[in-house]
């Protein structure tokens, strides 16, 4: 009897007869995992459950608790919803469906708009065919059948992605029930496995993502193996709702974002504030650490982009304008007009590493579509730096960054997941210092004993990198800080130092940000917080509440007391009720009330209110400065 022999999840081998299918596998091994099976992957490539084992191999089941596992389930998810959409409106016609990072969508090209109700329609439809089970069946064709059967039900856009194909690139079909689509696959084992459905929103969306190809249709949908689990997602949603930093920006009086300039935000001065405590922050953190910072500027020539290679990798998210009828480009990226600077002047080995810092202001075009508050704008501030370093250096280097990033992050309060990307298909340079890069990367992040995902692929163009994820207060991971180890640009540059042996080298760069955007950071802090900011960060940390106009003077002496002190405190010299101006000062979510009458002019104090736990009695004037001064420390 041939067998195969296969490595489990955890390092157990197991042998099984050729033939074994992905879920007999799972089977054996429990029957809870069994039902909870999704796919598997076989030697790292994610495949159906009927997938047969014919040779030695790894195996790894998944589940919705993975995140391939649960991509496929979102990925049968939108096979489900557009069987519902060609039940109900057989004309559309069918796009793309893929699964998101939370979720799928579908694109359709339909003459008429869909409509809310036609959402509740679609879903209800999803729901029946969900019920009846059917189960998901791989037809393997050839690309002339594929073409055939695509033309004869005028699937033009399916037809537009076959002649894309290489010649001899594999071609096949899922099947369920009366229903089939164009698909790589894999997907679950069967409609079933879907437990709750959601159809959450439409949207518009350019064919293949160019505005010069038709406007699509795109419906977005959640869904989950088991109905708690969308409730859970439903609550979560609704939190995030109240927390929308564009809505908090506005009601907080931090930023605004006008018709005349869309994706360029503005900076009102309570927004200015926190700015520049971040930034204030960052410098003092970063010259501890033997950075120097510098300012380039934001328009250089089209030749310097060309030569760091941009141009060919980047040029249609990037602004152009003219000179002295010379071509210029605003800066997507700081990093060209730091390697000018490190060009200045000739360096030594002994002078190893320049750590360069640059909080930049880059510009880059993005789509309309995708524009969203401080999260997607066309221009932000990057919180750059770039190292230059000997080869030797690097570990060191990338570590002290780690830290770096570790400690910014722990002093917000956050929590974070690690990638490690590699190399992407548009890059530049030999596979030789790639793999050096990448290696390098990997050393440092395994020395420092921290547990990472490697992201095959979606490296930067010039070199490997380590991205940071940080979770929010409602589980909500955003990228913000990176490490990019660089081999290519100091080659493209001509970049050296002179060496102890009295030649010229060549060094390595490190591009690498913690904030990532200034601008974006604000945005997930606003929204990680909910706009109730911890004292240090608060824009306005303190207001002063006069319970009527003869407590006028006394409120307007205490301020000055507290601005002395360092804090940031405002006057609400309105002539309103207490409670009133106490409400107002509860919804601009201030950390400290202060509280002025007739008892605290004679007794030279304040009643204090706090943000959460409400008042908390009377305090001399100068023991609130200390205790508000010893929060603001950081």
């Amino acid at each position: 009897m041939d067998q195969v022999k296969v490595n489990l999840k955890g390092g157990t081998e197991k042998l099984y007869q050729k033939g074994v299918t992905l879920l007999e596998i799972a089977e054996d091994i429990s029957k809870r995992l069994a039902k909870e099976a999704l796919a598997a992957k076989v030697n790292g490539v994610i495949k159906g459950l009927e997938f047969k084992v014919e040779n030695d191999c790894k195996v790894e089941i998944l589940t919705f608790e993975d995140e391939e596992g649960r991509k496929v389930f979102w990925h049968s998810s939108s096979h489900v919803m557009a069987q519902a959409v060609k039940r109900l409106f057989p004309e559309a016609k069918l796009a793309i469906g893929p699964a998101i990072d939370e979720g799928f969508y579908y694109d359709f090209d339909r003459k008429e708009s869909f409509s809310p109700s036609d959402l509740e329609k679609i879903e209800q439809e999803m729901v029946r065919i969900i019920a009846e089970d059917y189960a998901f069946c791989r037809e393997d064709v050839s690309r002339e059948e594929a073409l055939s059967d695509l033309k004869n039900i005028d699937e033009q856009y399916k037809v537009e992605l076959v002649e894309d194909l290489p010649k001899d690139a594999p071609i096949s079909f899922y099947r369920q029930g009366e229903f089939k689509d164009l698909c790589a696959g894999p997907h679950i084992p069967s409609a079933g496995k879907i437990k709750a459905i959601k159809l959450i929103s439409l949207a518009g969306a350019y064919w293949r993502g160019n505005e010069q190809n038709k406007m699509l249709q795109r419906i977005y949908g959640i869904s989950f193996p088991k109905k708690s689990m969308l409730k859970e997602y439903i609550d979560r949603i609704e939190e995030a709702k109240k927390r929308d930093h564009r809505k908090l920006g506005k009601e907080l009086d931090l930023f605004s974002i006008h018709e005349e300039g869309p994706g360029f935000p503005f900076f009102h001065p309570k927004g200015m504030v926190l700015w520049n405590l971040l930034t204030d922050f960052w410098r003092r953190e970063h010259e501890k650490r033997g950075y120097q910072e510098i300012k380039t500027p934001i328009i250089l020539n089209e030749e310097l982009w060309r030569r760091s290679g941009h141009w060919d990798h980047y040029k249609e998210n990037m602004y152009f304008t003219k000179i002295d009828e010379s071509d210029y480009a605003v800066k997507p990226m700081n990093c060209p007009g730091g390697i000018l600077m490190y060009k200045t002047d000739s360096h030594s080995y002994r002078d190893l590493p320049i750590r360069l810092g640059e909080l930049g202001l880059v510009h880059r075009h993005e789509l309309s579509g995708v524009l969203h508050g401080l999260m997607r704008v066309r221009c932000f501030t990057q919180d750059d730096a770039h190292i230059f370093m000997m080869p030797s250096q690097i570990e060191d280097e990338i570590i002290a960054v780690i830290d770096l990033v570790d400690y910014f992050y722990k002093i917000f309060g956050f929590e974070y997941n690690v990638e490690l990307s590699t190399r992407p298909e548009d890059s530049m340079g030999s596979d030789e210092l790639w793999e050096q890069a990448t290696e390098a990367l990997r050393k440092a992040l395994d020395k420092k004993g921290m547990s990472y995902k490697v992201n095959e692929g979606d490296g930067a163009f010039y070199g490997p990198k380590i991205d940071f994820h940080l979770r929010d207060s409602i589980g909500r991971t955003w990228q913000c800080g990176t490490i990019q180890l660089d081999f290519q640009m100091p080659e493209r540059f001509d970049l050296t130092y002179i060496g102890a042996d009295g030649e010229k080298h060549r060094p390595v760069m490190i591009h690498r940000v913690i904030f990532g955007s200034i601008e974006r950071f604000i945005g997930i802090l606003i929204e990680h917080f909910a706009g109730a900011f911890p004292v240090w960060l608060a824009p306005v940390q303190a207001r002063i509440l006069p319970i009527s106009e003869k407590h006028m003077d006394y409120a307007r002496k205490v301020r000055s007391q507290l601005q002395e002190g360092g804090i940031r405190v405002e006057l609400d010299e309105r002539n309103e009720k207490i409670g009133y101006k106490i409400r107002e000062a509860q919804v601009q979510k201030l950390p400290f009330m202060l509280i002025v009458g007739d008892k605290e002019v004679s007794e030279n104090t304040l009643s204090v209110r706090l943000r959460e736990k409400g008042d908390v009695g009377q305090k001399p004037i100068e023991e609130f400065i200390k205790e508000v001064v010893s929060m603001t420390r950081k």
